[in-house]
């Protein structure tokens, strides 16, 4: 086990839980009102499908709500600035303008 767990990542693993069930059950309903075999196995296959897309677009929003949540708290790490948000003091970066034009520059 990796620790306690978020209300978050309860309701994802239910979600999922639920899903799975559901992967089982619809396809022994579908065997139990007359479908064939290949028809409820086809069903099956694609109810797999996506519950295992929505789990993978669940865990990845999920990671992004942390970390956009922890970037609030703690504010951009340094080597995510970009180009455009440079500390410095040249003249360029918001330094003094004195108005005079010196030689060689």
């Amino acid at each position: 086990m990796t620790g306690p767990r978020t209300p978050s990542e309860d309701s994802v693993t239910e979600v999922v839980r639920w899903a799975a069930f559901s992967c089982v059950l619809v396809p022994v309903v579908l065997l139990w009102y007359g479908t064939s075999f290949a028809g409820a196995a086809g069903t099956a296959l694609g109810l797999a499908a996506v519950t295992a897309a929505c789990r993978l677009l669940l865990r990845r929003s999920e990671r992004g709500a942390v970390r956009e949540r922890d970037m609030e708290r703690t504010g951009p790490s340094p080597r995510r600035r970009g180009r455009h948000h440079r500390t410095g003091t040249g003249a360029h970066r918001g330094g003094r303008h004195t108005g005079r034009i010196t030689p060689g520059g």
